[in-house]
């Protein structure tokens, strides 16, 4: 294959990657845009393959193992458990990264390397093992095998800083001497950062976190490609992250934080989990029976889900409640807030599951505008995000955070296990607002219920 034709096989890949991102933007598109920039990615492997001298017996079986692997986890993971899955694979990709170039720094040593390519050697390795440790935290946190309350302990900033600035340095040694101790002491430096990075970061932050660590991912893969230079490498890693960075600062936006509070901060009380009642005043609770009298007779409402719905697995319980009230005229929106879940995107993702209709999905600002004119808003399993101290409380450590304000409309259900704070750690008047009702229980089993209820009157 000649080196023009690879350069326009390459130039038709990348131009796959940026369509295919484009329509994922949209629910309509998604689903076409992931087969378009799939497509693409297939192109760049062949195009590679091809023009690359490898076992293609090796190469078949690397196939076979991801097919297999692929297959299981779509068949297996729910999707409650895809925010971990998608910390799983910034970490793998991270690691990709970082052994990519450390395969290519012990073949050719730092003996007759190129400056460029020793600088892309170390900030891959760099890079990609704070990515793969990173990630395997988030992970574990996002699937409980730790706590998700921030981890704190004594010279944190100082200590990561100090390893940031040692990482930095030895890559600098790297490119001045090409020494290989400092090659290998960057990446292990750089394995210990990515877990003290995260660990002191509170559950209700993962979603920026996520956000972050597939923008560290798409990057270590760039530079990984400009080690082997991979231009299909070097421009997929770029967009995933370029893409990854604006996530960040979308999501930083929408809980009015900046990143390095995010990251410095040890903000949220972990999963909320705990049984504990909070403090703050007397709480009025509601039956199934008298929720399904409110929505039944309503003109119009508005379902804000949030995680305690994805936990339970109830988005087809929903989808049959809001099938029941549309039936009886009932007007059915949803309510999404950006960092609604564990994931950018967690609810579109489990509601889109349920063939709820994508003009049916509001944003935040949508959801606002209506709020005023709704008879019910229906809060299933989210906490913070309609909080409305962080609208009225400056002492709030959330006080700026825009939130869905459902508090506006007539009258407000809270669907919850029980008044324990969520992961932001801090009570939540809404819950004993004068027009708020609470329905203490697991949301499949409420929504059952409710259905249950709905067939009654």
């Amino acid at each position: 294959m000649s080196a023009e034709t690879q350069t326009l096989l390459y130039l038709a890949a990348a131009v796959a990657f940026i369509v295919g991102l484009k329509r994922l933007g949209s629910p309509r598109t998604a689903r076409s845009g992931n087969a378009v920039a799939a497509l693409g990615m297939l192109l760049a492997v062949v195009v590679t393959l091809v023009d690359a001298e490898v076992s293609w017996v090796l190469v078949g079986a690397g196939i076979a193992v991801g097919a297999v692997v692929g297959t299981v986890l779509a068949v297996r993971v729910q999707m409650t458990a895809m925010p971990q899955l998608v910390a799983a694979f910034n970490g793998f990709g991270g690691l990709a990264s970082a052994l990519v170039a450390g395969a290519e720094f012990s073949r050719i040593g730092a003996v007759g390397a190129p400056v460029d390519v020793l600088v892309t050697m170390s900030l891959s390795v760099l890079i990609g093992a704070i990515t793969f440790t990173g990630s395997l935290v988030a992970y574990a946190k996002l699937q409980g095998l730790i706590g998700g309350s921030p981890i704190t302990y004594p010279l944190q900033k100082p200590l990561n800083l100090l390893l940031f600035l040692a990482g930095a340095g030895l890559s600098a040694w790297v490119v001045a001497d090409g020494a290989a101790w400092a090659f290998w002491a960057t990446g292990g430096i750089a394995l210990v950062l990515g877990i003290l990075a995260v660990i002191p970061i509170g559950g209700a932050d993962m979603p920026v976190v996520i956000a972050l660590l597939n923008s560290l991912s798409g990057l270590a893969a760039a530079a990984a490609g400009f080690v082997i230079q991979n231009q299909a490498l070097i421009i997929g890693g770029a967009l995933v992250g370029a893409s990854g960075l604006i996530l960040t600062s979308l999501m930083t936006e929408a809980m009015n934080r900046s990143l390095a509070n995010v990251l410095f901060g040890a903000f949220g009380g972990g999963d909320g989990g705990g049984g504990g009642a909070a403090a703050g005043g007397a709480a009025r609770s509601t039956t199934p029976d008298d929720l399904a009298i409110a929505v039944g007779f309503a003109e119009t409402v508005v379902v804000v889900p949030g995680y305690g719905l994805a936990v339970s697995q109830a988005q087809h319980d929903l989808r049959s409640v809001a099938t029941a009230l549309e039936r009886r005229g009932v007007k059915v929106l949803y309510g999404i807030h950006p960092v609604a879940g564990r994931m950018p995107g967690h609810m579109n993702v489990l509601l889109a599951e349920a063939d709820v209709p994508y003009d049916q999905l509001l944003d935040l600002d949508q959801t606002n505008a209506v709020l005023g004119r709704t008879d019910v808003a229906l809060v299933l399993g989210a906490n913070d995000v309609v909080n409305p101290a962080a609208r009225d409380d400056p002492g709030s450590p959330i006080y700026g955070m825009p939130i869905l304000e459902v508090d506006r409309a007539r009258l407000v259900v809270v669907v919850k296990r029980s008044l324990s704070p969520g992961f932001a750690g801090i009570d939540n008047p809404l819950f004993y607002a004068e027009g708020t009702q609470m329905l203490f229980s697991d949301a499949k089993k409420a929504l059952t219920d409710l259905e249950a209820a709905l067939e009654t009157i």
